[in-house]
């Protein structure tokens, strides 16, 4: 991805967008942690906020028309925040020291500001406070325009000639008594002044030498609020036609400040203003399960709110954001961000040259599952920007070939002569169909593989052929595209001297990788034909209490699937029971992607977590997902377990094998199925490693499992000790330390040498390579 890609992701993802309250404030106070703040019981850090975005905080806070109150989600479910009320107890509690006002060095521009009500002291005050000398021009004998207006008891008349009083202190100057167009015109502050804003009041027309739009407004640009005439802006009353808003008038005078420092500097007055004044967010908040409250009302509403009717009304906020992916996705959650800032994380892990990539596990921890995908409201795809890592990652030799290597070790070997097969059904010259069961379930139970070949070879007309061997997902999920694009090129080539056959896939994820990388190739999962055809004679009724569909992530958008595993469940005569999250929204089991292999602690939270969903037992249709679920204590069907039941799995509890008996498993399925339906002589060839007899411990043996520890890798080991005499004696207990790197992993083994074989007390592997050693 390039840095235009990157940064259109980071885009999408909303998480750091406002929340609509703050968007629909004209100054965008930061309402959220304002509230928060405020539920917290801290009101002076709550009023730092408040004044860090209002210029006069102790006016506003008091009189505010609140349009942010409109856009509160709350009021989706229940009362919206009475964020007006929380201001204004904010403003009469805060007991912290008033803000230090210096005024900044001068600059040599000179602006005039006509009117000195809210619009016109807010832009006198922005402006000042970049360094601009600004006289005030007021027709009356005060500052603060209709604000004395406002009763004493709403706005006291000290907090308002104190709020005014900071100007003072910013060198503001100020003439009373003169009125534009008057006592002076304005052609004539235009020669005297760099720039003028006109800020007069709601009953100011008619201004000579400005033109007024057909309402007699004085016309503004709505962008830059300014007019006519060059170097004039205008807002406030005046201007604004939805009637009098003391923070709409609060925001006029600072949109046209910034617009009159521009205009002084000679840049663009309308670049990036975009999302200047109210405007819509694009963050989603969802509201669903919120309990509906009602506001809390003040006992006495002419006093406000005390402190602790303040603090209960603040908790009713539900702090906006967005975290649809997160909530649903333990990966995203582990990590304790979002997808925008794991792609700024990630983006760095691919810019580095040297030093460590921190990054790496994240990376590599993701399930691909794209659950993230149907929950976003922007359809952010979190595990595509994974995926994109390893590929350049992998391509750049920055992801350490261990990362991967036991996955791609199994795939290897699933696709080498001692366990692919590939053939037509006995006695015919042609298929119509090729079951390709897919390397786990032949792993897992091999002989479920051959119960539904031979269902398969009843029902489907035309010769059902056979395909062992794996679909190469674990090359694609580390990112090793080379090493995958050679595999489908071996399937496509074997399902073409096939005669170009439709496929029949037990394995979800294998049916993903031939949709969406050999769309020629036609096929239909196992389960729809099962639900064709029917269930195989024999097949027990089991009414033995509800059961969950656990969908296979990767069948996420295969509704079809959907609904033939759950046809098929009902005619076994089984209750079902959704999940709360199946079908489309269906979680990952720990295995895709290779998250098992790069991230166990991350996989079992996943596992655990799925697991607490339901206390009925689960029914899988993806063989990975039976075996990590019964692997962690949770009672969990394979789909075939049900339709033959003993047919290798007598329990739904029971464990998998091991991965030293998965890889025997597969052997042993080819060579059964060649015996005993093609009538072939098999001649079992054994490599010199293999000859050698170990006893392993069942301690040692679920070392191995945890460590990612074959059989052959301990054979391996001891023969390569044995040969060269490389190994370790250690004297006190006459056990033998050695070890052996075959390809990226090390792996070392402590063994006791018997007559006939060696027992094995303990074996271990790791990453790293020493230099200068000779294995």
């Amino acid at each position: 991805m390039d840095h235009k890609q990157w940064r259109e992701f980071e885009e999408k993802c909303i998480q750091e967008r406002p929340p609509a309250c703050v968007t629909a404030c004209p100054v965008h106070v930061d309402a959220r942690s304002f509230v928060a703040e405020m539920k917290n019981g801290r009101f002076n850090e709550a009023f730092d906020i408040f004044r860090k975005t209002v210029p006069f905080p102790g006016i506003i806070g008091r009189i505010c028309d609140h349009p942010c109150q409109k856009a509160c989600k709350r009021g989706e479910v229940g009362d919206p925040i009475s964020i007006a009320g929380l201001e204004k107890a904010c403003v009469q509690m805060n007991s912290a020291r008033p803000a230090k006002i210096t005024a900044p060095a001068r600059k040599d521009k000179r602006v005039a500001v006509a009117g000195g009500g809210l619009s016109g002291l807010t832009a006198a005050f922005e402006l000042a406070g970049k360094g601009y000398p600004v006289v005030v021009i007021e027709a009356a004998d005060r500052l603060g325009g209709t604000l004395w207006e406002i009763p004493e008891e709403v706005l006291p008349r000290q907090v308002l000639t104190g709020e005014i009083a900071v100007l003072d202190a910013l060198g503001v100057q100020t003439r009373f008594n003169t009125r534009v167009g008057r006592e002076v015109s304005l052609q004539e502050l235009c020669r005297e002044f760099d720039a003028v804003y006109l800020g007069f009041g709601k009953n100011s027309r008619d201004i000579p030498g400005l033109e007024p739009d057909s309402r007699g407004r004085i016309s503004i640009n709505p962008v830059t609020f300014g007019t006519s005439l060059e170097g004039v802006f205008a807002g406030g009353g005046m201007v604004r036609e939805t009637g009098y808003s003391p923070v709409g008038s609060l925001s006029d005078g600072r949109r046209a400040a910034i617009s009159i420092d521009r205009y002084i500097q000679k840049v663009s007055l309308t670049a990036v203003r975009e999302n200047e004044g109210p405007h819509q967010t694009r963050l989603f908040t969802s509201v669903k399960g919120v309990e509906p409250l009602p506001a809390i009302l003040p006992e006495d509403p002419a006093r406000g709110y005390t402190r602790e009717e303040a603090l209960l009304e603040a908790g009713r906020c539900l702090q906006c954001q967005c975290l649809e992916c997160v909530k649903s996705c333990e990966f995203l959650a582990h990590y304790k961000g979002y997808p925008k800032k794991y792609a700024r994380q990630i983006n760095h892990n691919l810019k580095m040259i040297m030093g460590r990539h921190e990054a790496n596990t994240l990376i590599n921890s993701c399930s691909l599952c794209g659950l993230c995908q149907e929950v976003c409201p922007e359809d952010v795809n979190m595990g595509e920007l994974c995926w994109q890592a390893r590929v350049e990652m992998f391509k750049k030799g920055k992801m350490p070939p261990s990362a991967h290597d036991f996955p791609i070790r199994e795939m290897v070997f699933s696709n080498e002569s001692l366990c692919a097969l590939t053939r037509h059904q006995p006695g015919h010259a042609s298929s119509s169909h090729i079951f390709f069961p897919g390397c786990q379930l032949s792993a897992s139970a091999p002989e479920q593989v051959r119960k539904v070949y031979s269902y398969l070879t009843e029902r489907v007309d035309g010769g059902v052929g056979l395909m062992l061997r794996c679909c190469g997902a674990p090359a694609e999920w580390s990112g090793r595209t080379e090493l995958f694009e050679a595999g489908l090129r071996e399937i496509t080539e074997q399902w073409r001297e096939m005669g170009s056959p439709k496929m029949i896939l037990a394995c979800s994820t294998c049916y993903q990788m031939f949709k969406k990388h050999i769309p020629g190739i036609e096929i239909v999962s196992l389960w729809e034909l099962y639900d064709q055809f029917g269930l195989p004679e024999g097949a027990p009724l089991r009414g033995t209490g509800p059961v969950a569909v656990q969908d296979a992530c990767t069948t996420r958008n295969e509704r079809q699937i959907h609904q033939s595993v759950r046809n098929i469940l009902q005619k076994l005569g089984m209750d079902i029971e959704e999940l709360p999250t199946s079908r489309e929204t269906t979680e990952c089991c720990g295995y895709g992607g290779l998250m098992l292999f790069a991230n166990r602690e991350l996989a079992d939270d996943v596992i655990r977590r799925r697991a607490g969903e339901s206390a009925a037992d689960f029914v899988a249709y993806c063989a990975m997902c039976r075996d990590n679920f019964a692997a962690r204590g949770k009672r969990t069907y394979h789909l075939l377990d049900l339709i033959y039941p003993g047919a290798g799995r007598p329990s739904p509890g029971q464990k998998g094998p091991g991965y030293s008996q998965r890889r025997e498993n597969r052997v042993r399925l080819k060579n059964k199925m060649l015996k005993e339906v093609w009538g072939d002589t098999v001649t079992e060839q054994k490599k010199s490693f293999e000859t050698i007899k170990v006893t392993i411990p069942a301690g040692v043996s679920d070392i191995m499992e945890e460590r990612l520890i074959l059989l052959e890798d301990i054979q391996k080991v001891i023969e390569y000790a044995e040969r060269t005499g490389n190994k370790l004696l250690n004297r006190a207990n006459g056990h033998v330390l050695a070890c052996y790197r075959p390809v990226a992993v090390t792996y070392w083994v402590e063994y006791t040498a018997l007559e006939d074989g060696f027992t094995i007390h303990n074996a271990y592997s790791h990453r790293m390579e020493v230099e200068g050693n000779s294995q």
